[in-house]
Formats: C-alpha cells, sequence, structure tokens
C-alpha cells in the first residue's frame, strides 16, 4: 500500500544529507570556475554594505505576480528610515503578454507611486531593481535573462537586459530622474536587507513559491571572473540553487518533471518550494485514492492538475483539532461530502512526508553553503530566509533546524535559521546606494 510504504520512498537519511553536501560543494566550484554545473553560480557585482550609507533611495520588488514600489531612507550607522510602499499586482495578460505590455506595466506603476510619493529625493534618484529571476549579470546594472520560472511566460524578454527594457518603458511612460544604479535578486535583497542590522548575517535564502540563495564570495574564487579586476574583497553570488540536480527522486517526481513546463530544469525547486510541493501531494494521494487507500470520491477532486496547493498543506499539517476537523472543512470548501477520518489521516500523513523531504534538502543545502563559506565552522552565521513557505508552513522550519543539527552536530548552534520578511526591496535599496557609491 502506498500510505504504508511513503515515509521511506520520501526518506531522507543522514547519509543522503552528507551526500547532497559534497555534491552541492562540487556543483558550487563547477559554477564558479565555469565550467558546467546545475548550479550557475551568478556573479551579481554587488558586495555587501559598510552600514553608513546614506541618502534616500528607491527599490522595484519585483519577486512574482505581486510587486512593490519602495522609497526609504538610510541614515548611515546602520540605521535605516521607515519605508513608503505601493503594491501592485500584474495581470495575466502581462505575465503571458510583450516584453512592452509586461515593463510599460512596471512604468505606469512606479510612476503612480513618483505622483503620490510624499518624501522625495529632491532630484534624481538612484533605484534598486530587484528582478527575482535567472539573470546573467554583465555589470551591477545590467543582467540577460536566461530563463522565465514561476509560470511566467512574456514574450521578448529571454536573452535580452531587463534593466535595457525597463528603462526603454520609462522613457516610454515620461518617467523621470530615476536611475536604476543596481539590478538585484530578491535573495540578494534578503541577504542584503538582514545584514544590515546583523553582521553576522552572511546567506540570504528564498522558501516561498519558489526558491534559491545566495553568499558573499571571496573575488580570487570566482575563476569565472578571470582578469577582472580588483582580486580582493568579496562579491555576492546568486547560486540559483533550484536547478540543482544531484537529488534521488521518486516516480511522482519524475511525473511532476514531465508534466511541467520546464521539463528537466529547476530539480530542488520541484521538490522543495510552494509552487510545487502541493502537486507533489496531490499525484501520491490520487495514487493512492486509485489503489483504494483513499475513499473513491476524492478521485475527481484529486485528478485536477494543481487542485492541491502548498497552503493547503499549511492548513492540513496545522491541523490538530479531534477527528481532524479543519482537514474535513477543507475538503468540504472544495466541494467533496463523502470522505473519513482516515481519509484526512492519510491526507495528513502524506503533506508531512513531502513537506519534510523539503525542509531536510533545503537545511542539506544551506549546511552545503556554510560549510563553503567557513569549512571548520568557527563562528556564528545568520541565515536570513524569505517566502511563505518558511514563514507560514507550521513545522517546515523545525524541521530544518533538525536536519541541520543532524549535519552538523554540536555546531549547528552556530547557525540561526531567522526570517526576514520583505527584505528584498529594502535590500535592493541598499544595493542601490552602495552601488552609486562606487
Amino acid at each position: 500500500m502506498i500510505t504504508e510504504n511513503i515515509g521511506k520512498i520520501f526518506e531522507l537519511p543522514l547519509q543522503a544529507m552528507e551526500h547532497m553536501v559534497e555534491s552541492f560543494h562540487i556543483e558550487m566550484d563547477r559554477g564558479l570556475s565555469g565550467e558546467k554545473s546545475s548550479l550557475k553560480m551568478i556573479p551579481t557585482y554587488a558586495g555587501m554594505p559598510t552600514g553608513e550609507e546614506k541618502g534616500i533611495y528607491m527599490a522595484l520588488d519585483m519577486g512574482g505576480t505581486n510587486f512593490r514600489v519602495l522609497q526609504i531612507e538610510l541614515k548611515g550607522g546602520r540605521k535605516t528610515g521607515r519605508p513608503s510602499i505601493m503594491k501592485f499586482v500584474l495581470g495575466k495578460e502581462e505575465i503571458a503578454g510583450t516584453a512592452e505590455q509586461f515593463f510599460d506595466f512596471i512604468a505606469e506603476s512606479v510612476k503612480t507611486f513618483l505622483k503620490k510619493q510624499k518624501h522625495k529625493a529632491g532630484g534624481p534618484c538612484d533605484l534598486g531593481f530587484t528582478f527575482s529571476f535567472p539573470i546573467q549579470q554583465t555589470s551591477a546594472a545590467r543582467g540577460i535573462l536566461i530563463c522565465w520560472t514561476k509560470g511566467f511566460q512574456t514574450s521578448g524578454v529571454v536573452g535580452k537586459d531587463v534593466v535595457g527594457l525597463l528603462c526603454q518603458a520609462f522613457r516610454r511612460k515620461g518617467v523621470e530622474d530615476i536611475n536604476i544604479s543596481a539590478l538585484v535578486n530578491d535573495t540578494v535583497g534578503t541577504l542584503v536587507a538582514k545584514s544590515y542590522a546583523d553582521t553576522a548575517c552572511d546567506v540570504g535564502v528564498i522558501i516561498g513559491t519558489g526558491t534559491n540563495a545566495c553568499y558573499p564570495e571571496e573575488l580570487r574564487k570566482i575563476k569565472k571572473l578571470r582578469g577582472a579586476k580588483p582580486r580582493r574583497g568579496r562579491m555576492i553570488i546568486n547560486i540559483e540553487w533550484g536547478n540543482f540536480n544531484k537529488l534521488a527522486s521518486t516516480h511522482y517526481d519524475r511525473q511532476l518533471d514531465e508534466e511541467s513546463e520546464n521539463s528537466g530544469q529547476q530539480i530542488l525547486e520541484k521538490m522543495v518550494s510552494g509552487m510545487y510541493l502541493g502537486e507533489i501531494a496531490r499525484l501520491i494521494l490520487h495514487e493512492a485514492a486509485i489503489e483504494g487507500s483513499l475513499s473513491c470520491g476524492l478521485i475527481p477532486f484529486l485528478m485536477k492538475r494543481k487542485s492541491f496547493e502548498a497552503e493547503h498543506m499549511s492548513l492540513i499539517e496545522g491541523d490538530k483539532t479531534g477527528g481532524l476537523k479543519l482537514i474535513g472543512e477543507l475538503l468540504a470548501k472544495s466541494g467533496l461530502r463523502k470522505f473519513s477520518v482516515n481519509d484526512r489521516r492519510v491526507i495528513k500523513k502524506v503533506c508531512e512526508t513531502v513537506s519534510r523531504r523539503a525542509a531536510r534538502i533545503s537545511a542539506s543545502c544551506i549546511a552545503a553553503i556554510v560549510t563553503k563559506i567557513d569549512p571548520k565552522l568557527s563562528r556564528a552565521h545568520t541565515i536570513a530566509i524569505d517566502g511563505s513557505l518558511f514563514e507560514r508552513h507550521p513545522t517546515f522550519s523545525t524541521n530544518m533546524e533538525a536536519a541541520l543539527k543532524e549535519i552538523l552536530g554540536r555546531k549547528a548552534s552556530l547557525v540561526k535559521l531567522t526570517l526576514a520578511k520583505d527584505g528584498s526591496g529594502k535590500g535592493a535599496a541598499i544595493i542601490a546606494a552602495v552601488a552609486a557609491k562606487r
């Protein structure tokens, strides 16, 4: 029976996590050297802030369909003012339309923000552009989109400089006195924002709809930057860990990948991120219903792709009521009427199994990054993590911490996982300040 074996199928024991750490190190080194690797290890041309940056800076935080425009004052001494923020939502016509539609909408949103903004910089303002998709950066404010993720299909952007496309849209929409001084990944923004207040922070992670990580690397170790100067100091590396593929997969993972729009890519992301976890659980539950481990009345619901979401998993795994009442209410809201207490128990067990593996994969990769930075773990490391899955799932963070203790032993106490909510926008503004100063 599937329900009896699912724990074993999705098990990720210590030996497997240690092997993942080793494989991750190998892929990191290959990526830094410019060799073929599932980890792109993209140089961002961004350095860590000093904490003494001053002035008023803007950020455009594009993490997905929801994005923000903000302005913040940096006061020096690692202090900042309260940011002014406006939120906007991309429609289907932008996500699946043309590059001009996409960037014109963004430019119009920035224009709306500037009209309503009370605290003005008093002249040209430097802006950090957070663009949370795989980018091949060639300078601090220039980057080519490698591929879309998160379901985006906008035409005419892949292979183009996204900063250039945004600047063209600014001109079309009459947006003036804005200088895009930095192109930033949301993971990088999260790292920089947290490190501004916590100097021990040297890893940024996103675990939400998508997933990724970054860290500052010594310039001399970024061998694919041969000939670049200076060779001292550090540069933040965008790992793009969602594409890591040295992972043992189940037939559910392989089915999900084959049915996805980017088959063969983003293998880790498909095992970890909120965009895919619900679908893995659905595939398992559908098979369980077919074989009779679940009531057959659930089959029509479980046949629908993407009918089961990560937020459903959070509710299900957090249900501690007698008879799992909350799970029953969720099923009823989905139009289901005939289901048993056993059905609810099976559904909860499957969700717990899928999310626990995701947390242990995430912890293994964090352990790999930290031991890459500090092989002997001789000092404290703060891991800044943003994303709905890490923030809202009832057991994800505790499962990550437990896995880190298995991998790192006593030294796991030196690694602190901390929520860095909505840090990417603030981080982008700080990086804009760093870039403008340079």
